[in-house]
């Protein structure tokens, strides 16, 4: 399991705990996913192509707010997963985001569980 922060090395306002559960990359997330706090998920999930697996689940339970930065790495990210025959699933969206999700259609594109062992069981 790895902490991921800033990679500036400012302060995070996004934390990022990265875990595996039989190949499946877990990502837990908290705090905010703004444009200024992107660039860690964008590594995280390593939009540019490389990514270390092709299956992810996003935890946002503790996932304060998000803006259109954070559902554009989202869907960078579901095209880059797909290209290479796996998937991403987002878990435990807050209501707060929930909102975002939903008037942006992004649950139309990446599945959405209530919770992460639905996730990861789907």
């Amino acid at each position: 399991m790895a902490d991921i922060q800033d990679p500036a090395g400012l302060p995070a306002r996004l934390f990022i705990t990265r875990a595996d559960s039989d190949g499946i990359r877990v990502l837990t997330l908290g705090g905010e996913i703004d444009a200024d706090t992107v660039g860690g998920l964008r590594e995280a999930l390593c939009v540019d192509g490389t990514a270390t697996t092709s299956r992810t689940v996003l935890d946002f339970g503790d996932v304060t707010f998000m803006d259109s930065s954070g559902v554009n790495v989202l869907v960078a990210a579901f095209h880059t997963s797909r290209a290479a025959g796996g998937w991403i699933r987002i878990a435990a969206l807050t209501e707060r985001v929930w909102q975002v999700v939903d008037i942006v259609g992004l649950d139309t594109v990446i599945p959405c569980y209530p919770t992460l062992p639905e996730a990861l069981a789907a």
